[in-house]
């Protein structure tokens, strides 16, 4: 057990209230590894008081149902932030109303948040994490936790295939405890409404590509309106585009009203892009980051500079050959 994990297990054995927040617009691997964790938590302390937060997503409504709580009246609980880099990106809560934090993410360290970080850019996402927490603290994940952690990281590895060995270890450790049956559970996960379907023939179709392979489309919202989605869809979608021939690098546009910002979802076949992101707001991973931009006009330097940067990958590719 990594020293980590011990102080996070021994905080969570002192605190008889632990509120577990994510970031805002989750994806599964944030709303899978928040709900596991409190289930796991509630399995092993029956008595202790255990919340997982923010606002709900229909789309994941299978994962578990949040809890509702008066922040400010929490003042002598644990909190644990998940797979959330910066403290503007927490959902629900506010930091300040809590004797203590633990921060359990796998992106790069952006925000300062508490006693106890636990960051590991290595995993592949935060259900990998929590997954390892549980083994090495030896509690116990029924069939619901277990499933959740499996599909938190499908979904952030897009199917294992960013995934380490490590990765797979866990997840046959983590299958054979729990006997959970796999291919019932990837329905979970894929199987998606026909709106949401024509809505990712819209970005196909009007993806802006140029000719270094950087792809784009800002994302309005009477699209959102048109095809019947939310917000958050054009961020679940943005995996979807991994295999096209034409494009190393791309980014998807939209607006979120609740922060009054625009949320850039970025990917990549082949150039690095989390210092470019870094540049504007944002960050992440090497080949998935994200950036958040106030002012729309800002919106065009960003795509200029991944644009710059997948032309830089393939000279350096050609030089390599």
């Amino acid at each position: 057990m990594n020293s980590k994990i011990r102080a996070i297990e021994k905080r969570i054995k002192e605190y008889k209230t632990i509120v577990i927040a994510r970031h805002v617009g989750p994806d599964p691997d944030a709303i899978a590894s928040q709900i596991a964790l409190r289930d796991a938590i509630k399995l092993r302390f029956p008595s202790k008081e255990v919340y997982a937060v923010g606002t709900p997503v229909n789309k994941f409504k299978s994962y578990g149902n949040l809890d509702k709580i008066e922040d400010g009246k929490l003042s002598d609980a644990l909190l644990i932030v998940l797979d959330c880099p910066n403290i503007v990106r927490i959902d629900g809560v506010d930091i300040n109303n809590y004797k203590e934090i633990i921060k359990i993410d796998h992106h790069p360290f952006e925000d300062k948040m508490g006693t106890i970080e636990w960051i590991d850019t290595n995993s592949s996402s935060t259900c990998e994490m929590i997954t390892e927490f549980l083994i090495s603290a030896r509690y116990r994940a029924n069939k619901a936790i277990a499933e959740n952690l499996f599909l938190g990281v499908v979904a952030d590895s897009d199917r294992f295939l960013l995934s380490s060995a490590k990765t797979l270890e866990l997840m046959a450790v983590l299958i054979k405890n729990s006997k959970i049956d796999i291919s019932e559970i990837y329905p979970r996960l894929y199987l998606r409404p026909l709106n949401e379907v024509r809505f990712q023939a819209y970005i196909t179709e009007h993806l802006n590509v140029t000719k270094n392979g950087f792809a784009s489309l800002r994302i309005d919202k009477k699209i959102i309106e048109k095809y019947g989605v939310d917000a958050g869809t054009a961020s679940n979608l943005v995996n979807n585009f991994n295999h096209i021939q034409e494009i190393i690098c791309w980014a998807l546009v939209s607006y979120d009203e609740k922060l009054k910002l625009f949320k850039v979802n970025i990917r990549s076949r082949g150039p690095v892009i989390n210092e470019v992101a870094s540049k504007h707001n944002g960050g992440g991973h090497a080949k998935a980051s994200g950036a958040r931009i106030k002012d729309s006009k800002d919106i065009e330097k960003l795509f200029n500079d991944l644009d710059l940067e997948c032309k830089k990958y393939k000279e350096d590719q050609k030089k390599l050959k």
